[in-house]
């Protein structure tokens, strides 16, 4: 548990479509981006520039892309004309990515990567899918009224699992799978982890053909590299958008309160409500990351996006089919980060450092308990606060990997420890540093 964590890059509300179509048609008015002043350049500055952008256009490189569910006034898409489905490879997810789309166009660069381009969604076009969520909500009176949602996903295997964000399906009553040729079938929620924003959904594989993705590595990905989207933003089915990885290794907020997602991609491909749970794709067809947020002040693509990297996705996906959920390790403390309130602390008399997690209490019986950390053993005033528990340990590094605030202890406990491995927590206690050995559980659901 964390008091006072940092505020959230994005909300987590599923997109709706419930509008008129003048509504929508206002809506995709207000996403436009301001008109950029115009600009006169000389055949030769037109020359140079396209020299750069191929320079830069490297083809065989992976890139990612992001989707936000952000709330939006409610909107509603004219019918879309269903794509014909596009070949695609029957293979699930293996450890080991697929053979990445090769196109050759060795005399015309630009339209060599159009063809990257189109073969991606030629070749994962037919794994995309809608997914139409209705659920409950309650007016003033507590009178039940029905809302509806829209998100995206892809299949994952030949057994009808299908992998999209935990917040398009959360409180779901009943989830509907739109394919690419048009075809709608039930779902079911399998599995969740609101921690790190996935969810398992399963249609009958008797049903309609699947086209698995094949996945890839998002510890190989580099800045710059092009990605591609595919997804139904404001409900437009098979929606394809193309940019670049605009930064790596982002820290997201999780809709679950107060925890973190590491090593999320930034991207400016573009994406909207609606996108969430899409795949982000390199331009070998691999799903590199699950578009999960933006960052904009419309609430509509800014050009600011993050998904969530598929490592996170071959790590918490195999558990969600097994077991319905992810085992998350658990130390057993409730902490507070100094990072924001340790002069407060020490102007308080309390000889705490700059940075580092304030143990308040331990949980009796829990890992931490066990090793003998130790929690506050006096209550101060400090600020407004009072009866503040002071004096507990400060956890200062796990592994000898240092730590500033809860967002780093909480993505190095998800991404680099499991359940049963052992720790060494590094705390100050009375201005002295010990390490103790601390066994991780699994967090209580």
């Amino acid at each position: 548990m964390l008091r006072d964590p940092s505020g959230q890059v994005a909300t987590f509300t599923r997109e709706t479509r419930l509008a008129q179509l003048s509504t929508f048609n206002l809506q995709l008015v207000t996403c436009n981006l301001q008109p950029f002043q115009e600009i006169r350049m000389t055949k030769k500055i037109l020359s140079l520039l396209i020299v750069l952008w191929l320079t830069l256009g490297a083809l065989g490189c992976v890139a990612l892309q992001t989707v936000t569910p952000t709330a939006l006034p409610p909107v509603t898409a004219e019918p879309v004309t269903p794509i014909p489905p596009a070949t695609v490879g029957s293979a699930q997810p293996t450890s080991t990515p697929g053979a990445p789309i090769v196109v050759a166009h060795p005399d015309d660069p630009i339209a060599a990567l159009e063809s990257q381009v189109e073969a991606v969604y030629a070749a994962v076009g037919d794994a995309v899918v809608n997914i139409s969520v209705t659920s409950l909500g309650y007016d003033f009176f507590m009178n039940a009224i029905p809302q509806e949602g829209t998100g995206s996903g892809f299949s994952y295997d030949n057994a009808g699992h299908i992998v999209t964000n935990y917040h398009v399906v959360e409180n779901a009553n009943d989830i509907q799978v739109t394919f690419a040729d048009g075809v709608t079938i039930p779902a079911t929620v399998v599995g969740s982890d609101p921690a790190n924003d996935l969810a398992v959904i399963k249609v009958d594989p008797d049903k309609h053909a699947l086209s698995p993705v094949s996945l890839g590595d998002s510890g190989t990905l580099r800045v710059g590299q092009f990605v591609v989207a595919i997804g139904n933003p404001f409900g437009l089915e098979q929606t394809v958008t193309f940019g670049v990885i605009s930064s790596l290794g982002r820290v997201i907020s999780s809709p679950e309160g107060g925890r973190f997602i590491g090593e999320a991609i930034q991207t400016d491909a573009a994406i909207n409500p609606g996108n969430s749970g899409g795949p982000l794709l390199d331009l070998g067809g691999r799903v590199i990351g699950v578009n999960a947020q933006i960052v904009s002040p419309s609430r509509a693509n800014a050009g600011i996006g993050f998904a969530i990297p598929v490592n996170t996705v071959r790590r918490v996906v195999p558990e969600l089919i097994a077991n319905g959920h992810y085992a998350h390790p658990w130390m057993g403390v409730e902490l507070f980060d100094l990072s924001r309130w340790a002069k407060a602390l020490q102007q308080a008399g309390e000889e705490v450092p700059d940075e580092g997690l304030l143990i308040l209490s331990v949980v009796p019986g829990s890992p931490a308990d066990e090793v003998g950390l130790r929690g506050g053993q006096r209550r101060i005033t400090v600020g407004n606060a009072r009866d503040f528990p002071a004096g507990g340990d400060v956890i200062t590094a796990l592994n000898g990997e240092k730590l500033s605030n809860w967002s780093d202890l909480n993505i190095y406990l998800e991404l680099h420890t499991r359940v049963g491995d052992t720790i060494q927590v590094t705390v100050l206690r009375e201005g002295e540093e010990l390490t103790l050995p601390l066994t991780l559980i699994e967090q209580p659901q």
